[in-house]
């Protein structure tokens, strides 16, 4: 009797230290993970903190361009509200055809096209407007033009429809007439009017049959070989 009870202690002895070796396995488990835990909330941490600080950057950015924007639009207000006074001897001598050579056009240009591509299609369409208003005949007044067209196909596609269409009318030469006349047929097809968008598609094949956007236009019409 007292050997059986000595094996019975000595077995209750071993599976006692294999849970009591379990246990610890399991501690040292759960101590590994939660290391690694602490490790990586700490790379999450530094990822959001430096996530917030480019956010911040973009938006100074952002603010910085909006500001030189709507500075620049007024000061083209300012100056477009004045006569225009030629110089003796330099009759009608003006930056774009309208008395505001000292306010930079290219950067009127690029600040509403930065607006726009940067997902405010309001604030880029007042940079565009007073652009146009000062620089009618500005070599860049086609694309000013077209990308006014775009900054209203979102809200407002008929107002995008009339800015394209005076892009083909008033700058049949331009590179932005055939996408201009491509996009009124994208437009029509949006409205469910496909006879529109026919006409458009085959005017930009008649019109412009070199460009990449009469080869798109055949592709809508079906026949992409001719």
């Amino acid at each position: 009797m007292q050997a059986e009870a000595a094996r019975t202690d000595s077995v209750r002895a071993a599976v006692l230290d294999h849970i009591v070796s379990l246990q610890q396995d399991y501690l040292d488990s759960l101590a590994v993970q939660q290391r690694w835990l602490v490790a990586f909330q700490g790379d999450v941490r530094r990822d959001m903190i430096e996530v917030q600080r480019q956010l911040v950057q973009v938006q100074e950015l952002t603010g910085q361009s909006q500001q030189r924007l709507t500075e620049l639009r007024g000061q083209l207000d300012q100056r477009l509200r004045q006569p225009i006074v030629a110089p003796v001897g330099q009759p009608g001598d003006s930056a774009g055809g309208g008395g505001v050579g000292d306010i930079d056009a290219q950067e009127l240009y690029d600040l509403s096209l930065e607006q726009l591509r940067r997902g405010s299609p309001g604030t880029a369409r007042a940079g565009f407007q007073g652009f146009l208003e000062a620089y009618s005949q500005h070599p860049l007044a086609a694309d000013a033009q077209f990308f006014l067209g775009e900054s209203w196909e979102e809200s407002e596609p008929d107002s995008a429809a009339a800015a394209y269409e005076l892009v083909a009318r008033s700058h049949p030469d331009s590179r932005r007439a055939p996408t201009a006349v491509y996009r009124l047929g994208l437009l029509a097809e949006r409205r469910g009017d496909q006879r529109a968008a026919e006409v458009y598609y085959s005017r930009v094949i008649a019109g412009w049959p070199r460009s990449e956007e009469a080869q798109l236009a055949r592709t809508k019409l079906g026949n992409p070989e001719n």
